[in-house]
């Protein structure tokens, strides 16, 4: 355990300035070869294998942090709820049971501490006045079309946004998306039919208007 979480604390380190800047550094080329699952892995990490853990770590860190980093504002923040994720994997090893996937275990373990962010923020918010971090992705870019779709993705339902994103972003399985979330599976399809309709309709124009246009009408007003 303690060759573990030294490992996945120095490859921690040596990428967080790369993450920080919102570039996650790419590993594929350094992931050895391996032919063990993700689940065959974490039972040989839970019998004392420190390099089953280092390969689960290679093949989910930058997809878990691209999960946080879509759901917060803060980059420092996403890296952190990577690594806190991580940790938890690490402290709770012995006890994992194999009844799910572990890509669904670990985005279970990553939305619980999301959750448990959110809660915080909206406390503090509560006493400071200041507005809580909206749980919509918040990447930068300059690219029109991409700006559009982030500002779109923060007009749906809440639990609408989340199923669609865990499905064209993480690409989770409707079964994983309603492990995940608690769901019915026949709600999740639903509920993702719902969101891209909605997101369709918002796209096209008819409920997300261009800053040109707005600009335009407020100087109609005045």
């Amino acid at each position: 355990m303690q060759d573990a979480v030294r490992a996945f604390v120095l490859d921690s380190e040596a990428a967080q300035q790369a993450n920080m800047n919102d570039t996650p550094r790419d590993t594929s080329a350094e992931m050895p070869e391996a032919l063990e699952t993700d689940e065959q892995l974490i039972v040989a990490h839970s019998q004392g294998s420190s390099d089953a853990f280092n390969l689960l770590f290679l093949r989910y860190k930058q997809p878990l942090f691209g999960f946080f980093r879509r759901r917060v504002n803060d980059p420092c923040l996403a890296e952190e709820m990577t690594q806190e994720s991580f940790l938890a994997v690490l402290r709770a090893s012995s006890r994992y049971k194999a009844s799910a996937l572990f890509r669904t275990y670990l985005y279970a373990i990553g939305y619980k501490i999301l959750r448990a962010h959110r809660r915080k923020a909206a406390f503090r918010a509560t006493f400071s006045g200041a507005q809580p971090d909206r749980p919509e992705p918040a990447v930068e870019s300059g690219i029109a079309v991409e700006v559009s779709i982030r500002q779109a993705l923060g007009k749906l339902v809440p639990m609408d946004r989340e199923v669609l994103m865990l499905r064209e972003f993480e690409d989770l399985s409707y079964a994983e998306i309603a492990q995940l979330l608690g769901l019915p599976i026949n709600t999740v399809r639903s509920r993702l039919f719902r969101a891209r309709l909605a997101l369709r309709d918002l796209l096209t124009g008819s409920a997300l208007e261009s800053p040109t246009r707005q600009h335009a009408e407020s100087e109609k007003r005045s």
